[in-house]
Formats: C-alpha cells, sequence, structure tokens
C-alpha cells in the first residue's frame, strides 16, 4: 500500500506540471496550484503505520481528485492559510473518549498554492479524531 500511495502522491503532484510531466514554477498565490495527497493510517504515521484510508485533492480552477466532496474540502484547506492545525476543534461538550491508547495519524502532503506542504497530527485513538475534526470536510472520506 505505501508504494500505491507514494505513485499516487507522485502522479498528482506531476499533473501540475502538464501533460510533459516537468514542474513549472509558479508564483505562490490563492490562484497556484494546490494538489494533497490525504491518509488516515493506523499508527503514528502514513510510513510506519497502517494506511486505511487516502484520497487526493486537486483545487485548481475547480475542485476535483478522489475526495468525496473536492469543493468544500479545498473550501476548509484554503481557509487554513496552509496551517492545517487550524482543522481540529475541542471535543464537543460532553463527548467521552475511551482512554485507550491505539493512534491514529491524518496527513496531507503535496502542494497548496504553489508551496510545499507536508502536514501531520497523531490522535491517541480514533475517537478522539473523529472528536477532533467532527465539523472537518477535509479529512471525510
Amino acid at each position: 500500500m505505501r508504494h500505491r500511495l507514494a505513485a499516487v502522491s507522485a502522479a498528482a503532484l506531476l499533473c501540475l506540471g502538464g501533460t510533459a510531466g516537468v514542474a513549472r514554477a509558479e508564483p505562490a498565490g490563492p490562484s497556484a496550484p494546490s494538489a494533497l495527497v490525504l491518509t488516515i493510517a493506523q499508527g503514528n504515521g502514513a510510513a510506519e503505520g497502517t494506511v486505511v484510508r487516502a484520497a487526493v485533492l486537486s483545487c485548481a480552477y475547480t475542485a476535483e481528485g478522489t475526495h468525496p466532496a473536492p469543493r468544500a474540502a479545498c473550501d476548509a484547506v484554503n481557509a487554513t492559510g496552509g496551517d492545517l492545525g487550524r482543522l481540529l476543534t475541542a471535543p464537543a461538550p460532553g463527548r467521552a473518549c475511551p482512554k485507550h491508547y491505539d493512534p491514529v495519524t491524518i496527513t496531507a502532503d503535496g502542494v497548496l498554492r504553489g508551496e510545499r506542504l507536508a502536514w501531520k497530527h497523531t490522535f491517541p485513538n480514533a475517537c478522539m479524531m473523529s472528536a477532533a475534526l467532527r465539523d472537518d470536510p477535509v479529512f471525510t472520506f
């Protein structure tokens, strides 16, 4: 699965360079290209754990990719200004999660507005991830 994920990541990034597969230098800004490979992995990261879900998100003039809701996800990613930690929220009052440690890691790897982005966050367990991402369209796939 890791090799397939690397191939998907490389393919997504090559798509930004045009049909020749050569990356073009684009100025950073709202109209610069964005393409991300998003993963949810059981363990401490996509490299060390087992990827259980992955999606490609391309945010150009139109939102596309394998993500089920690309427009909402692109809008949310763009609103963070590159700090995807802003997607995380405090658990809702009254939400209880078990205290067992069974780590789940989310990652975003690629290009955001023409700038390289490599981001990850590890949660103690899936319940804590669900609680922190309850209003998030980016990692809902």
